[in-house]
């Protein structure tokens, strides 16, 4: 049984982050699935569907908190699953594997401009807007409202330790933005000159709890407080469909060298433990809207979408598994 290269090197930069952001991971994990089934040389349909699942699994492993991962695969294997237990012969499943993992990839990149569209419509001319990290689905919504002419200046954070901050910046700058970049501290106190936030999310959970960057819970909350909108610009594929079952999302540790040095790290007392999340948890009372590709619902309708787009993941046994 063999998974072919290219999987095994787009798992391996997933793991290492030198692929990030959840729309990328998504589209890499499908488009890793595409190559298998292309390069497969299975003779059989039953050998094919096992290489498929052992790729899958693969891909699955890397990161565990970004949703948008395991619903790339989802989507393709789920379509291939169907097919293959409906007694598909070879050619039919490799082309409708191909086909499932083409598709998702095509929503996948118009929905960020989708996006963009719908939640430009809630900037106004004039608007000071805060993000915190980088979020594709974020920078559409800013980009956009800045190319239909309205006034916009945005205040972006430095998102420590891994800087994310430095890449929205010089982004939203390269479309002619004005920015003010400012530490991940000073959030609060810039709020009081800002009229909406928009930031990503890692994934949302089915009571429209949104997980992302570590920081955008303290940045919404200062926002409750000063009565700012707070808008999460994301994908429907970064609902989370596990949360049906109630289970916790898993809150990725990273590296402690990533906010320390390494070299530093060594010479410190051994009773320190450098803790470093990625990710928190904002609840669904500090989000105004989520805008999705399929328009802008309230965080309680976060089960709806899950509903439509993802019913079939309620089985507990994922597409890749048995």
């Amino acid at each position: 049984m063999a998974v072919v290269k290219e999987v095994l090197e787009i798992a391996e930069e997933i793991r290492d982050m030198r692929i990030r952001g959840a729309g990328k991971i998504a589209r890499s994990a499908a488009y890793a699935l595409q190559l298998q089934a292309e390069k497969s040389r299975a003779t059989n349909v039953d050998e094919f569907w096992d290489e498929m699942k052992q790729a899958a699994k693969i891909l699955y492993e890397t990161r565990p908190t970004a949703v948008s991962l395991p619903n790339a695969l989802r989507y393709v294997m789920h379509r291939g699953k169907v097919a293959y237990a409906g007694g598909a012969d070879l050619e039919q499943l490799k082309f409708i594997v191909i086909n499932a993992a083409k598709e998702f990839i095509h929503n996948s990149e118009k929905a960020v401009e989708r996006i963009g569209e719908i939640g430009a419509n809630r900037i106004e001319d004039g608007d000071v807007i805060m993000t915190h990290c980088h979020s594709k689905a974020a920078i559409s919504v800013m980009k956009t409202a800045w190319e239909q002419g309205k006034d916009i200046k945005v205040i972006v954070t430095e998102t420590r330790p891994k800087w994310q901050g430095k890449i929205t910046a010089k982004e939203l700058a390269s479309y002619g933005i004005p920015v003010i970049y400012v530490v991940d501290s000073a959030a609060r106190h810039y709020m009081k000159m800002t009229d909406k936030v928009v930031m990503g999310a890692d994934s949302i959970t089915v009571n429209g709890a949104v997980i992302n960057k570590i920081g955008t819970a303290l940045i919404a909350l200062t926002a409750k407080e000063h009565r700012v909108w707070t808008m999460i610009a994301a994908e429907t594929y970064k609902f989370h469909p596990e949360t049906m079952l109630g289970q916790l999302v898993e809150i990725e540790m990273r590296d402690p060298t990533e906010v320390i040095p390494e070299e530093e790290l060594k010479t410190w007392p051994k009773n320190i433990e450098v803790w470093n999340p990625a990710f928190d948890v904002t609840p669904p009372e500090y989000v105004d809207v989520i805008i999705t590709e399929r328009g802008i619902i309230p965080p309680s309708a976060a089960i709806d979408i899950l509903k439509e787009e993802f019913g079939w993941a309620l089985k507990y046994t994922e597409p890749w598994e048995d």
